[in-house]
């Protein structure tokens, strides 16, 4: 049985899902993403981008030590493939325009967490002086059993 307050209360939820979903359909249209795209690094091996831009923000997926020739991950020791994956990074951020010292923020993930002194020596010559905020987390597995993956965020 329905009184006055049970249908001002429906009245009131169809309301807001209404203003709810009008809200979310305009907040889709203001948000406007650029999708960046290279083939100097690995394409993205599932549906989403290597990198998109919003705004004045990079945003790069991340990336594994994979070769973007064959798209295979690379051979050899661990520095070998920190540095492809910062190679990759590279190439990804060139496409819009930035730089490793347009880097804010980036997260390195390491399926040892014993590796984080090399990761270290690498990224610093990578970045040089400039040192954006960073996490690093230690993780059970990467795909293709990459031994490290980093993404950033950079400002241009």
């Amino acid at each position: 049985m329905f009184d006055a307050g049970s249908v001002e209360r429906v009245e009131a939820s169809r309301k807001s899902l209404y203003f709810g979903i009008r809200e979310e359909k305009t907040l889709a249209r203001r948000i406007r993403m650029d999708v960046l795209k290279t083939d100097k690094a690995p394409a993205a091996i599932g549906p989403y981008s290597q990198a998109v831009r919003q705004g004045n923000f990079i945003f790069a997926s991340g990336q594994i030590p994979i070769d973007p020739a064959t798209g295979k991950l690379i051979e050899g020791d661990f520095e070998a493939k920190v540095r492809r994956v910062f190679e990759n990074l590279r190439e990804v951020l060139a496409s819009g325009g930035a730089g490793f010292t347009n880097v804010v923020k980036a997260t390195v993930y390491l399926k040892d967490i014993k590796d984080f002194p090399k990761l270290n020596e690498i990224y610093a010559e990578c970045m040089g002086s400039h040192k954006p905020a960073r996490s690093t987390v230690g993780v059970a597995q990467l795909p293709l059993d990459a031994p490290v993956e980093i993404d950033l965020i950079a400002m241009v």
